[in-house]
């Protein structure tokens, strides 16, 4: 089986739709699939419920699909970067499921491992929990929450082979590796690309059988979310 694709475009030519959910891998700015990003926004594909740490920022990362309308609603745990999500949702033209940072990790984590749904001690007592069910255990309170299972995934590794093993680097490995196991398709963008048997069992993330897609982008942006400096002195 051939994973690799010539580029982002080819990759997800037959595979988005309209109404599908995406996951998209990353932290901040950190670790985004930069060129996946932009070709799902070149497909013109509506109507999409995005899965994501964070919503991107004006014109970058996932900021460049709210920009062209193309999300209707978002699961994420921050986003606060980007003001043209806070006027759609304001305006109450996106739907938005805040869900805390670490229970997302695991609603993915779980989604990929197939488990349904697991219990967590974090949103008793607030508005995450309204609606949900509610257990005790061993005296303690717990919310239940469902997993999250994506129709695509896209993700970002630094060094892939071609068998679609990935490894990630620092940051970047914070939300990626969750989300490739929970996408029905996942499709990895990659810096470096090597022959299957290259890389060291150990140094693997994310086994390929995650990975049905790579495409290489060798020399991304990496744009900084908040640059600051110091003065001269």
């Amino acid at each position: 089986m051939n994973k690799v694709y010539p580029d982002a475009a080819a990759a997800l030519a037959d595979i988005v739709k309209d109404g599908q959910t995406i996951a998209v891998g990353g932290f901040g700015l950190c670790g985004i699939p930069e060129a996946l990003i932009a070709a799902l926004r070149d497909t013109g594909v509506q109507n999409l419920t995005a899965i994501s740490n964070n919503a991107g920022v004006d014109g970058f990362g996932l900021g460049q699909l709210l920009t062209t309308r193309q999300i209707k609603k978002m699961i994420s745990s921050y986003v606060g970067e980007n003001k043209e999500f806070e006027r759609q949702y304001l305006a109450g033209e996106l739907q938005l499921e805040f869900t805390p940072q670490g229970t997302l990790a695991e609603k993915l984590r779980a989604g990929g491992a197939g488990i349904p749904a697991f219990f967590t001690k974090t949103g008793v007592g607030t508005i995450v929990a309204e609606g949900k069910e509610i257990r005790e255990f061993d005296g303690q309170q717990y919310v239940m929450e469902r997993s999250l299972v994506s129709d695509v995934s896209l993700v970002k590794a630094w060094k892939a082979d071609k068998s679609g093993n990935l490894v990630y680097r620092k940051t970047a490995r914070n939300f990626n590796p969750n989300v490739a196991m929970a996408g029905k398709v996942t499709v990895a963008e990659v810096e470096i690309l090597v022959e299957t048997g290259e890389l060291d069992p150990d140094e693997i993330h994310t086994p390929g059988i995650f990975v049905q897609r790579i495409v290489v982008n060798s020399s991304p942006e990496k744009r900084i979310e908040q640059r600051t400096v110091r003065s001269a002195k």
